[in-house]
């Protein structure tokens, strides 16, 4: 029973280790450089989302500073970030 145990607490360890290294977010941060439309569009393009997420997420960065549009694993969240980027976006990719 006790090795039992102790198989479960290494399991819940390694999947505790490995969740963390998914936890990578896309922060998108505010400009006064691009209009909420330009900005919605190019939130849609890189994260697929619809009109109403896009214009939530547009108006919490423009309301806050920066929000965080995206989670996911490092190779999206860089893809995300790219796409964002190729209209002069401010992002960031952080963990």
């Amino acid at each position: 029973m006790a090795a039992e145990q102790s198989k479960t607490i290494e399991a819940e360890q390694t999947l505790d280790s490995s969740q963390s290294t998914y936890e990578w977010r896309v922060i998108l941060f505010n400009c006064d450089c691009h209009t909420f439309d330009e900005v919605e569009r190019q939130l849609m393009k890189a994260i697929h989302c619809s009109l109403a997420r896009a214009r939530k997420y547009s108006w919490e960065v423009h309301s806050r500073g920066s929000a965080v549009v995206y989670r996911g694993h490092l190779e999206r969240c860089e893809a995300v970030a790219s796409v964002l980027s190729d209209i002069r976006l401010i992002v960031k990719v952080s963990q």
